[in-house]
């Protein structure tokens, strides 16, 4: 039987960013230097699949710290965590290692340079996600104001209109997040940036990597967890920029090849946590069911790579 025409396009850049592939080494150079089980408070990135695989290999990941015992390191999710959680590490005695991904430690330092200036914060994030707490737990309670939407800046209370600095979690929609910033600014004039923008190079990457295939997929995959920030927003962006059909899917199997009868185009990407053999199952799978037709469409090249921290890199 013939299998119906398809031309996959293929987003690039897409899958791990240089945060996600230093995080995974973190933990698997820990179980090199001191053997299995090493700790990990919180999922190390947002994936399943990577998740379960350090986990085969000796990894064990909790909650909290509370729940590790003194003698075993303990590794940091990429995420970020409060201040309090290393302090709670340190008062312990425990070995630990930050993961944290140097971009959002970026944006850490950024909030405790504007609190040292005498500025209250205004964070852009989502309530709940493991950076939004880091981030804000840099600083102390009722210092880091959460908004999430235009319609939070108008209804925020702040201490000082006139003394006021914001900063965002690195993982959300680059135009979402720019209208925000701009209610901001309407509202507080006197409101101060960050140096740099904080929505990370990868996100923003991604993101224009949807935006060039959309227009020309009758739908698009995003290879990603549900609970992966900048997966959700890959699919959001798709929808808004001209894809009629987009979805997240954590594997080929989680495919729903009915939604997809009668398409003759299928965008294919993947967030910063998805493995690139997650990405060439799905295409795989693609080809079991349709005369494929690959297109790669590069909107940018990623160089970036970040250390490993230094007790991982020294001997025993």
């Amino acid at each position: 039987m013939t299998k119906p025409s398809l031309t996959l396009y293929l987003a690039a850049p897409r899958g791990f960013c240089a945060g996600v592939d230093r995080a995974i080494k973190i933990v698997e150079m820990a179980l090199e230097k001191w053997g299995a089980p090493v700790y990990v408070r919180h999922e190390i990135v947002h994936n399943k699949f990577v998740v379960d695989g350090l986990r085969a290999k000796g990894a064990v990941f909790v909650e909290e710290l509370e729940e590790c015992p003194l003698d075993r390191p303990v590794i940091f999710s990429a995420h970020g965590v409060p201040k309090s959680v290393p302090a709670e590490a340190a008062a312990r005695q425990m070995i630990y290692v930050d993961a944290t991904c140097p971009l959002v430690s970026k944006v850490h330092i950024e909030a405790a340079r504007h609190a040292e200036n005498g500025l209250q914060m205004i964070m852009i994030g989502h309530a709940g996600h493991p950076e939004t707490i880091g981030t804000m737990g840099q600083l102390p309670e009722g210092e880091v104001l959460l908004v999430e939407t235009v319609e939070d800046v108008a209804k925020v209370q702040v201490r000082d209109p006139e003394r006021l600095a914001y900063v965002t979690q690195t993982t959300l929609s680059v135009d979402d997040t720019s209208d925000i910033v701009a209610a901001l600014k309407a509202r507080f004039p006197a409101i101060v940036g960050p140096h740099k923008e904080d929505i990370c190079y990868a996100t923003t990457n991604r993101q224009e990597a949807v935006k060039a295939i959309a227009p020309d997929c009758d739908a698009l995959l995003v290879v990603g967890a549900p609970n992966s920030s900048n997966s959700r927003r890959l699919v959001e962006v798709a929808a808004k920029n001209g894809c009629p059909h987009a979805q997240l899917v954590q594997r080929a199997s989680d495919i729903d090849w009915r939604s997809l009868k009668g398409i003759r185009s299928v965008g294919i990407t993947a967030g910063a946590s998805a493995p690139e053999v997650l990405i060439d199952e799905v295409v795989s799978a693609f080809s079991d069911h349709f005369d494929v037709t690959v297109k790669k469409v590069e909107t940018a090249q990623e160089h970036v790579e970040f250390k490993v921290p230094r007790v991982l890199r020294e001997p025993a």
